[in-house]
């Protein structure tokens, strides 16, 4: 089941700003271009209450369905899915609900969970991506190993540690190289948030996925509300959000810097105007002149 739903992830149609109306002013803000990143709203305190917002401002980003499920097998032995199926006894008979996890990323420094349930497997799928992108949150990586301080954004800058009912996680930072040494489903976490070393440790009761996914999501905020000294941020090499790669300064670098023969052109142009501007102001001003003469004789 899971490898159908990742192939229906993948075929989905990219979303089009013409034909979208946005209902919030922040979306409004988006298709007008007057917000241009994802950063700008996360840094605001504002609420994103559309999904298009995130599918504009990240058009990298992926999708990945968590296995929380199930199948049903021989002495509880089945395959794992990404349905978590329960049901209700009611007199007309059984009433079943499908619930499933959603993570959503760019694998750089974005990452947000989702949870859908519904009585039919699609919608609760599609629930889960759309809550997804309305959680979405900036983290913070670095560098906070001592077997390494190459002080690149690859792992996470400190260790953290958070709780969800009985499930109790705590990431630690670990030397480049060295993976994600982790649970399956919280390496699917981490990897699309853009973070590739980590050691961590799990107390509890953790078969029960949710309440484990619930607590590594709030482990990753806790590394963006801890507050840190301004010398702590070149020692460990801690990024929030997204990394600039090389690639795109050297075509911000072309754009922005002309080149000389350019300069000089456009100085000379500039010249030739105020000199033009000169010669049509000098006779009125001899005009003006003549004017004062004569009301002071």
């Amino acid at each position: 089941m899971a490898k159908k739903e990742k192939k229906v992830q993948e075929n989905q149609k990219p979303i089009d700003a013409l034909e979208w109306n946005p209902k919030t002013e922040v979306g409004r803000k988006v298709k007008a271009q007057e917000i241009k990143n994802i950063d700008e709203i996360l840094d605001n305190g504002l609420t994103i209450l559309e999904p298009e917002i995130v599918d504009i401002l990240l058009p990298n980003l992926k999708t990945e369905l968590l296995l929380i499920g199930q199948s049903k097998g021989k002495f509880g032995g089945g395959q794992r899915r990404v349905f978590r199926q329960t049901q209700k006894k009611t007199s007309e008979g059984n009433k079943p609900h499908f619930a499933a996890f959603a993570v959503v990323g760019d694998e750089n420094g974005h990452v947000g969970i989702g949870y859908g349930k519904s009585r039919e497997t699609v919608p609760a799928r599609e629930k889960a991506m759309r809550n997804a992108k309305l959680n979405i949150i900036k983290i913070r990586r670095g560098c906070g190993s001592w077997q390494c301080s190459c002080g690149e954004a690859h792992s996470i800058p400190f260790a953290v540690e958070s709780k969800c009912g009985s499930a109790v996680i705590k990431i630690m930072p670990a030397p480049k190289g060295k993976g994600l040494c982790t649970e399956k489903e919280c390496q699917k976490m981490l990897e699309i948030a853009g973070i590739r070393d980590v050691w961590s440790k799990t107390k509890g009761q953790t078969k029960v996925k949710t309440n484990l996914i619930v607590a590594c999501f709030d482990a990753m905020k806790k590394l963006s509300s801890t507050r840190i000294h301004e010398r702590h941020y070149k020692n460990l090499g801690i990024v929030e959000g997204s990394i600039i790669k090389q690639e795109e300064l050297k075509n911000e670098d072309d754009i922005e810097e002309p080149s000389e023969d350019d300069m000089i052109t456009t100085i000379k142009k500039n010249v030739e105007k105020q000199e033009n501007e000169d010669k049509k102001e000098s006779p009125k001003k001899k005009e003006n002149q003549e004017e004062k003469k004569e009301t002071k004789k």
